[in-house]
């Protein structure tokens, strides 16, 4: 007993160490002992473990404000992986993540959705070839994530419910358990704020804007899920008193006017892609920009209404968050109507990673799980 109360201080000092360096990217010995308030013995001690492990390198010369230049210290790259999987309507998209949070490989598969063996066969022998391809060490792979578009039961690997998907009470023991290796299941919103957030701001609100509108919620650094995992379903507050239809019964709805199928849908009803409808819209073409223009006017009605909950950071993702970018402008401009408590719009934020982003979420919680595990 004596002994295990000896070495947990240690235990947590060398974690501390390595998920310091980690959100660092590159760092010093001396910024790891002043930062986290450690003597540079101990700091010492516990880099030099880590590099022996294979945890950490010491990889050039880190900035100095003078004399002798500092090693550069930051996590090694081949410590360990792990595969993010993000299942939706029409496509599966696979990252592999190493313990230095760059993605390795990606790959995007054009796959509809079916809730039959056959489907799951393909993801499980997809999953399977993307390993393999990517040639990295199978014994490093920490764990495989699974991102889903619904509601989910982390502790039963159960997606409870998906519109989406058009499922309820899908299990993913059978896949998961066949994979060998850890898995966890994560809501996509979830997932994609996981990878957008930035770790130095502690409360946060992401908006996910694809074929339906989803979110997520971090208070202090935390994910906040609600009472019933159902926290950040922003597509289901109603933005109009009797407009139009939504899928979930209601009306008037976010997701009736800003999901990413609103601007699929060409002047003749037919489909159209995103790039195409931002094309013709870059090309200002009238009856395109109309649409946009009432799409940006109801999404700056929302977003206002966010903004006056959580008073935070708001994040634009999903797949019109890919586009938003260039038009941030305008944007800008009719929030700034909505609201007349911000002097401007500079909490508006667009996301990084576009299509890959709750794919590389939930390969990124486990890259973190390992830290927590040394």
């Amino acid at each position: 007993m004596k002994k295990s109360k000896i070495l947990e201080p240690k235990r947590i000092n060398r974690i501390r160490i390595a998920k310091f360096i980690s959100n660092k990217v590159m760092t010093s010995k001396a910024e790891i002992a002043q930062s986290l308030n450690l003597s540079m013995p101990t700091t010492l001690q516990n880099v030099k473990e880590l590099i022996n492990d294979g945890i950490v390198v010491e990889e050039g010369e880190y900035e100095s404000t003078g004399g002798r230049k500092a090693k550069a210290i930051s996590i090694a790259k081949d410590a360990g992986y792990s595969l993010g999987v993000d299942i939706t309507n029409n496509h599966l998209t696979l990252v592999m993540v190493n313990t230095k949070k760059e993605i390795v490989e990606s790959n995007r598969i054009s796959k509809k959705f079916e809730d039959k063996n056959s489907y799951y066969s393909f993801l499980k022998s997809s999953i399977s070839d993307f390993i393999e391809e990517t040639d990295v060490d199978k014994n490093r792979i920490i764990g495989i994530g699974f991102s889903l578009p619904g509601i989910v039961n982390k502790d039963e690997k159960l997606l409870s419910r998906s519109h989406t998907l058009r499922v309820n009470n899908l299990s993913f023991r059978d896949l998961g358990d066949s994979l060998n290796y850890p898995y966890e299941l994560e809501n996509d919103a979830n997932s994609a704020a996981y990878a957008e957030k930035d770790d130095e701001v502690g409360n946060a609100v992401y908006i996910s804007l694809s074929n339906t509108v989803g979110g997520a919620i971090y208070l202090d650094k935390s994910l906040f899920n609600g009472e019933n995992f159902k926290s950040g379903e922003f597509g289901h507050m109603i933005i109009e008193k009797n407009g139009k239809s939504c899928y979930c019964g209601k009306e008037g709805c976010m997701d009736a006017y800003c999901s990413a199928k609103i601007l699929q849908k060409s002047i003749d009803n037919s489909e159209i892609s995103l790039d195409e409808f931002f094309e013709r819209v870059r090309e200002n073409d009238k009856e395109y920009l109309e649409i946009w223009d009432r799409y940006l006017d109801d999404l700056a009605l929302s977003i206002t209404n966010i903004r006056m909950i959580f008073d935070s950071e708001i994040i634009l993702g999903g797949y019109v968050g890919r586009y938003i970018g260039e038009f941030m402008g305008e944007l800008s401009r009719k929030i700034e109507k909505y609201n007349n408590f911000d002097l401007d719009a500079s909490y508006i934020k667009t996301g990084r990673y576009g299509l890959e982003a709750s794919a590389y979420g939930i390969a990124l919680a486990f890259i973190d799980s390992f830290f927590n595990g040394l």
